[in-house]
């Protein structure tokens, strides 16, 4: 789902068919930025990828004239909405029906309350390469017409000085490869309650990187991709002392941040979206109580504090 981040800007992931009529759809992660008239999209969450990354296309809102569901135009792309922006129209893959209308919705309200300038009559990339409030160092870019829209590409990395915290600090040293799709794992042993691509943090280097997580009855585990057999690490649940919101998330810049508590050690985990977060605390709460007992985990556990009922049934976390 779109969620608003902490710049106020309006991100998440969608598929987009970069190459018109290819019918090839390759997830991306979008920023919605009213402020800077631009719907801009990266192989990743920019703060999970090297610094400097540049992103992959970029659109000026003043360009795009309508988005709506594309249902009908393209029957065998579920979830599908169109943007049409000049001589082209960019087919958008939602996660699910209300993904698609909340974005449909979020991007129609941004091109009627972004009003077009005289000068937005000629492409003019110098827009994007505003100098920022901390210092921040002109970019070169190119601005190529596909289909009568200017697309503007980035020719060279960004440089940022130390007081720009919205770029990440922390590397993830993976490859800029098409960011996997959320394909379910075949289980190991007992049934998979939950499965899905996290960003966790390191133990040793602190480094962000992205890791497919599987949690099951007894154990939650993550693995490199979803394509590995063998996990990294697996927690059991029986070392689980509580999972919430984690309370450090302004200090260390992360949306939608939560944390794992086990006796040695406390995960840092972070989900694409606030519901997927939620749907992973309630989805491990659930797990524990279901292992423990609803008076044994609620008691001795402390899952009251992660979001837990009274009577055991799980709640969102706070």
């Amino acid at each position: 789902m779109p969620y608003v981040d902490r710049q106020n800007r309006i991100c998440g992931f969608l598929d987009i068919e970069e190459n018109e009529n290819s019918g090839k759809f390759l997830r991306r992660y979008f920023i919605l930025d009213t402020r800077e008239d631009s719907f801009v999209w990266y192989m990743d969450n920019p703060q999970n990828l090297p610094s400097g990354s540049s992103r992959v296309g970029a659109i000026k809102l003043t360009y795009i004239s309508k988005v709506s569901d594309a249902t009908k135009l393209r029957p065998k792309a579920e979830f599908c909405f169109v943007m049409n922006a000049g001589m082209r129209k960019y087919f958008l893959q939602a996660n699910d029906q209300q993904d698609l209308v909340e974005w449909v919705n979020v991007l129609n309200k941004a091109i009627k309350i972004t009003v077009p300038k005289q000068s937005d009559s000629q492409p003019n990339s110098d827009n994007l390469n505003r100098q920022g409030d901390c210092g921040k160092k002109q970019v070169s870019y190119r601005t190529d017409i596909v289909g009568g829209v200017p697309i503007i590409t980035p020719t060279q990395k960004e440089e940022v000085n130390e007081c720009s915290e919205a770029v990440d600090r922390n590397n993830l040293n993976r490859p800029q490869g098409r960011l996997p799709y959320f394909a379910p794992k075949p289980p190991a042993d007992g049934a998979v309650i939950k499965a899905g691509y996290c960003v966790k943090q390191g133990a040793v280097m602190k480094n962000w990187k992205r890791r497919y997580f599987q949690l099951d009855e007894n154990a939650i585990g993550y693995f490199k991709s979803e394509m590995e057999k063998e996990p990294l690490r697996v927690i059991p649940l029986k070392e689980v002392h509580k999972v919430q919101e984690c309370k450090q998330s302004d200090i260390m810049m992360r949306d939608n941040l939560f944390e794992i508590v086990t006796t040695s050690r406390t995960f840092y985990v972070q989900a694409d979206s606030p519901e997927e977060m939620h749907s992973w605390i309630k989805a491990v709460s659930g797990a524990i109580v279901a292992q423990r007992g609803p008076g044994r985990a609620a008691s001795s556990v402390g899952l009251l504090s992660s979001g837990m009922a009274p009577h055991g049934a799980p709640t969102l976390s706070s």
